[in-house]
């Protein structure tokens, strides 16, 4: 009788094999689409995934500045910052944020749901999220990822 060795491929950080993809956030959902986000910048779509290394893609998100909330979130989210002094609390609400920044509602969301160590700083650096449609990455020639 024969007997059958199946061996787990882990992945090494030099077999990695980095795209780049591009998503347009205009009209879509913010938790869904930054979900999803987030586990193509972890590798998770791919079936080489290895959760002790960085084998993410490169994400680039335009139109983030229409990004959609549901309900109330627009007017009733609040995002709160602390400086680490005494009275050092800011708050201010998402549509404030978009006018301001509209990049880091994207990229907050995102943020969270990385892990929260150095791989997960690793993966979020290879986000890069834009409010118009215009981004500085032509040459690396994006596909844009199909959810």
């Amino acid at each position: 009788m024969e007997t059958l060795s199946y061996k787990t491929k882990s992945t090494k950080a030099s077999e990695v094999d980095r795209k780049w993809f591009i998503v347009d956030a205009e009209g879509e959902v913010l938790g869904r689409l930054c979900s999803k986000i987030a586990t193509v910048l972890r590798g998770k779509h791919k079936p080489s995934y290895t959760p002790h290394v960085d084998c993410g893609d490169n994400v680039i998100v335009i139109n983030a500045d229409k990004v959609k909330l549901t309900g109330n979130k627009m007017d009733d989210k609040v995002y709160l910052s602390y400086s680490g002094y005494p009275g050092g609390q800011k708050s201010i609400t998402a549509k404030r944020l978009v006018t301001k920044k509209p990049h880091a509602l994207v990229e907050n969301s995102v943020r969270g749901m990385l892990p929260k160590n150095k791989l997960g700083r690793a993966m979020f650096k290879k986000l890069y999220v834009y409010g118009g449609t215009e981004h500085k990455h032509g040459a690396q020639k994006p596909e844009p990822f199909k959810f």
